[in-house]
């Protein structure tokens, strides 16, 4: 089973990307963090996420970059210097179709950048494209 981290402050888009998972990506187990600073602390294994049998690390984590406090390219940062964790694909996972966002977020380490369809129908359609390639096809080390 794969597991993938969701880091996502806004709860309607968590039970939307929920919702997805459960319909196209059942055999995934969804984790989620409702800011950067619960990210960085179960992917660092940090207070209650020091147990790795309880809070194995992801195989994927689709990131939000508009978070307060700790923002998804902060995140990124993080991650992406961290030696025991570059090698997880992230995902960004935002609203903004901004090119300075994607530029900083693909300069920070970002493996993939989505931008969140509207319409739920194409969200589902995205969610199914994610499990196929990056948790099916993409060879991951």
């Amino acid at each position: 089973m794969s597991i993938v981290l969701l880091v996502e402050d806004n709860p309607m888009d968590v039970a939307l990307t929920q919702d997805a998972f459960h319909l196209k990506l059942p055999e995934v187990e969804l984790r989620v963090a409702r800011n950067g600073r619960s990210a960085l602390d179960y992917l660092l294994g940090n207070d209650q996420y020091t147990d790795r049998e309880l809070h194995p690390l992801p195989d994927l984590v689709l990131l939000d970059l508009k978070m307060p406090g700790i923002s998804g390219h902060d995140v990124l940062r993080e991650v992406k210097s961290n030696a025991a964790l570059k090698l997880i694909p992230m995902i960004v996972l935002s609203s903004s179709n901004v090119e300075k966002d994607i530029r900083q977020s693909y300069a920070l380490g970002a493996n993939s950048y989505l931008v969140k369809p509207i319409v739920f129908d194409e969200f589902l359609d995205v969610v199914r494209k994610i499990g196929e390639y990056w948790l099916t096809i993409n060879c991951r080390p």
